[in-house]
């Protein structure tokens, strides 16, 4: 990972939040116009937000394909890194004798 390159998850966890916000304003948006019924009583918050997940998860499913394999990339490798550093050190630790 360079330094000039932000970190994989970091993008599309923010690329999510992006989808996940543009979702919910739209959902508030159908609630208040009437075009999609509104919540009962009080929950009206809730049952916009509860709309926006539920059409945020396909769209970024679908949307942020590359991103998320991206970010799986860069954590296999980070995890390979740590083993490859693990197995390393513990080579390293068998090899020398009180």
């Amino acid at each position: 990972m360079s330094a000039a390159k932000p970190s994989a998850t970091i993008r599309y966890t923010a690329m999510r939040l992006s989808i996940f916000v543009g979702c919910f304003v739209v959902a508030a948006i159908a609630v208040n116009l009437g075009l999609v019924p509104s919540g009962a009583g009080g929950s009206n918050l809730v049952w916009v937000i509860l709309f926006a997940l539920v059409l945020s998860a396909p769209l970024s499913y679908v949307l942020l394909r590359k991103q998320r394999d991206e970010m799986s990339e860069q954590i296999v490798s980070s995890v390979d890194r740590a083993k490859a550093r693990l197995e390393a050190n513990r080579t390293r630790e068998d090899g020398v004798t009180p």
